[in-house]
């Protein structure tokens, strides 16, 4: 039990927020137990309109600027802290595998890919 969190590519158009999940979706990272990032997400998804009470199994389509904002929160070491039920702890030690998914979706993106995160917990 705990927080698992993924993010994945698609080439079917999906919508910012509460979209259903496409079949053609490939996984390009995941996470485990790091309540930070999920926190991170869970922002986002509530500024772009997200209207499920509970942000679990709830989609999230990431752009080029959520990447980048995503970025700076990562480098400058801002994720908010969250917590939860079974969440963990995020660490200093998540910042390599934090980069790297960003620099994947980047390219996912470029390569017209749509990113997008997804939890369960």
């Amino acid at each position: 039990m705990g927080l698992d969190m993924y993010a994945y590519i698609t080439g079917m158009p999906v919508g910012a927020v509460d979209f259903d999940r496409p079949d053609d979706a490939e996984d390009i990272a995941y996470w485990r137990k790091h309540p930070n990032l999920h926190g991170w997400m869970e922002r986002l998804y509530r500024a772009k309109g997200g209207a499920q009470e509970s942000f679990n199994c709830t989609l999230l389509r990431l752009d080029a600027a959520d990447l980048d904002a995503l970025e700076i929160a990562v480098i400058g070491n801002t994720l908010p802290d969250t917590t939860g039920f079974f969440f963990g702890e995020s660490g200093p030690d998540r910042l390599e595998d934090d980069l790297a998914f960003i620099a994947d979706a980047r390219a996912a993106l470029q390569d017209g890919y749509f990113v997008y995160y997804d939890s369960w917990w």
